[in-house]
């Protein structure tokens, strides 16, 4: 017996072999239109269903990158649904709940690097990395009334975070400026936490910032690292400095952040100079710090670049992309022209 035929099919096809006659039918065109319409359904399907992989796949990616797991109470108020620090980060943190209802960030920059230990070493210019034009004219002591003035508003203000700010800026140290003062501080026992007995009690409201490399970042790194902290961002700032200083911080650095000005203050103090030594300290603050911010109000093109990569030798940067990641747009805006205020979102426009 021969085997049956290959174009033989239990289902009718649209061409038949009659295995009487040995000739071939009619060609079918029905059951032709049936066949094609079947695998052009089946196609439809395959396309569709790859469509829906596509979109599903887009989706799940959105929703990584924007994730509404932020926890913070303005972020949908300003445009940050989706904003939160790695997991990877997260899962070292412990918080306690104390610093996380901080709302007062409290920013002492830093000058110079202290390197004694000891409580009569405060005063020792020796024992202070300084620039030629910060020798004599009482700076040194200036640093120290700056260190003392924000010690004493964070006992004052339980609300309140104290950043001593500053980066390893000097080639011939070891430490930064942050932890140069926050180390005289403990040396001077500043937070009382000492008992006459001798036993110590952290202070936990106050912390270094490791990082600026100029006045720019102090505030906004600051800020930052009070978000490290808290898991919050400040609705009130005070800055405390030199006197001198209060224009270019109130004026631009503020306004470059566009922090409200009713909820931002500066606390100016100046050094126990003579009269001479006063003129030349602010004549150096409009050429070297005002004029150049007012030309460049982020600091990040020529002349005020320079200084930053001057004050980088050990060519140290910052984490606050990921831990503060809502300061993300602010972090990177450097704009042609250097002028233009950056208009993204931030986090405090929600309290304005």
């Amino acid at each position: 017996m021969l085997p049956t035929p290959a174009l033989s099919s239990s289902r009718r096809g649209a061409f038949h072999y009659n295995a009487t006659s040995g000739r071939s039918a009619s060609f079918d065109y029905r059951a032709a239109l049936r066949s094609l319409g079947w695998r052009s359904r089946l196609t439809n399907l395959s396309v569709l269903l790859l469509v829906a992989f596509g979109c599903t796949s887009f989706l799940y990616n959105l929703s990584f990158i924007f994730s509404s797991s932020s926890t913070y109470p303005y972020s949908s108020a300003v445009g940050f649904v989706g904003y939160s620090p790695p997991g990877s980060i997260l899962a070292t943190i412990r918080r306690d709940e104390k610093l996380e209802r901080l709302s007062h960030l409290i920013v002492v920059p830093g000058h110079a690097i202290w390197s004694g230990s000891k409580q009569d070493e405060v005063l020792d210019e020796k024992l202070w990395t300084l620039e030629d034009y910060q020798r004599g004219g009482g700076r040194v002591s200036a640093f120290v009334d700056h260190i003392k003035q924000g010690v004493l508003l964070a006992l004052e203000d339980k609300n309140s975070l104290l950043v001593f700010s500053g980066g390893q800026t000097r080639l011939q140290s070891t430490t930064t400026e942050a932890e140069s003062y926050m180390r005289l501080a403990l040396s001077v026992n500043l937070f009382r936490t000492t008992a006459t007995t001798g036993t110590s009690t952290p202070f936990s409201r106050a912390t270094t910032e490791t990082y600026a490399l100029d006045s720019y970042q102090n505030i906004l790194f600051s800020i930052a690292r009070f978000h490290e902290v808290t898991g919050r961002y400040p609705s009130q700032i005070t800055v405390v400095g030199y006197e001198m200083k209060r224009r270019r911080f109130e004026e631009l650095h503020r306004a470059a952040i566009r922090f409200p000005a009713p909820l931002f203050e500066y606390i100016g103090l100046e050094p126990p100079a003579t009269d001479d030594e006063a003129i030349t300290a602010r004549e150096g603050e409009l050429s070297n710090g005002y004029l150049p911010y007012t030309l460049d109000i982020y600091g990040c093109h020529d002349f005020l670049l320079s200084k930053r990569r001057s004050r980088n030798p050990f060519i140290r940067f910052h984490s606050y992309h990921a831990s503060a990641p809502e300061l993300r747009g602010l972090l990177e805006w450097c704009p042609d022209d250097p002028k233009q205020i950056y208009q993204g979102p931030l986090p405090w426009e929600v309290f304005e």
